[in-house]
């Protein structure tokens, strides 16, 4: 449910108009569709706006209320939908240890770690910055979840926007410079996103062969069996076009075939907010959209 992280360029923004958190009447036809998961993105600096300050009193009020009405979902998935940022600038050039991203989560945690529904999803899609850099700031952000106490489960992405397809190549590749993270409550998983568009940017209504789109995962997928890790695909979407929906399904084919080490998956996006976004599986006053029956199928 992405409408959290909608108005970016709007710092604070209006809530209820610019953005707003999942709310029980956009969130019950999946609910009522078996959806047992939902990642709900969040900006940093609406939450915190200046680093390693209070979190903002009213946004969390805000995110509370939000939550408060999640009932039905038994994961809760926090995303700090910032892409290794924070007010434009990357975090690797003006805090490269990672300190100031570790305040913002040991705030979260603290306040989130009684809910065992809710996960902490360290930062969506960094890019712009080295798999090698990435790494501590990744790493001080999980060390210091778990210094509260906090035992929730932790994604962690990767950075080249947290690719899939891409997390083994090169020789400063995701999996490499991950390879060796330790999550001391041994409750990590390593988000990774993937899209069946040909340059899995997730931003055309055309898709790759279904085969290619479950084959972008089989790297992997081995290197999640061959470190005894654990991923999680946090975002992946398709439009309706025929053979995308096909992709879909592929997609969550391979998935379910390699769920000894694929957690879950939650589908980008809902949310009233998208109107016509070809991705978008919001319900609308024709019923549910087409890639609704293809997440349904493979729900677990």
């Amino acid at each position: 449910m992405a409408t959290g992280g909608f108005a970016s360029k709007r710092i604070p923004g209006r809530y209820g108009f610019d953005y707003f958190y999942p709310k029980p009447q956009e969130t019950a036809p999946f609910v009522a569709a078996g959806m047992n998961a939902i990642r709900v993105p969040v900006l940093w600096e609406r939450l915190q706006p200046q680093p390693n300050a209070p979190i903002d009193a009213a946004e969390l009020a805000r995110l509370d209320e939000s939550i408060a009405g999640l009932g039905g979902f038994g994961l809760i998935i926090l995303d700090v939908h910032n892409y290794a940022k924070y007010r434009g600038q990357r975090l690797d050039q003006i805090d490269p240890r990672g300190a100031m991203l570790a305040d913002l989560w040991t705030r979260l945690a603290r306040h989130y770690a009684g809910d065992k529904r809710i996960g902490f999803g360290v930062m969506n899609e960094p890019n712009g910055l080295s798999a090698t850099a990435w790494r501590p700031i990744a790493e001080a952000s999980l060390q210091a979840i778990r210094a509260t106490g906090a035992r929730n489960l932790v994604l962690v992405p990767g950075t080249n926007w947290s690719g899939a397809h891409s997390w083994t190549k090169g020789s400063d590749s995701n999996g490499e410079a991950l390879k060796t993270l330790v999550d001391p409550a041994n409750n990590m998983a390593f988000e990774m996103h993937q899209y069946p568009d040909a340059d899995s940017s997730g931003t055309h209504p055309e898709c790759v062969s279904p085969k290619a789109a479950a084959q972008a995962f089989d790297s992997a997928t081995a290197w999640l069996r061959a470190n005894k890790a654990r991923g999680f695909l946090g975002e992946f979407g398709a439009s309706s076009d025929p053979n995308c929906l096909a992709a879909l399904d592929a997609v969550l084919g391979t998935l379910d075939a390699g769920s000894d080490v694929w957690l879950g998956w939650t589908y980008w996006a809902g949310g009233a907010l998208w109107g016509p976004y070809m991705y978008s599986v919001q319900p609308d006053k024709t019923g549910d959209k087409p890639q609704m029956s293809i997440l349904i199928r493979h729900k677990s």
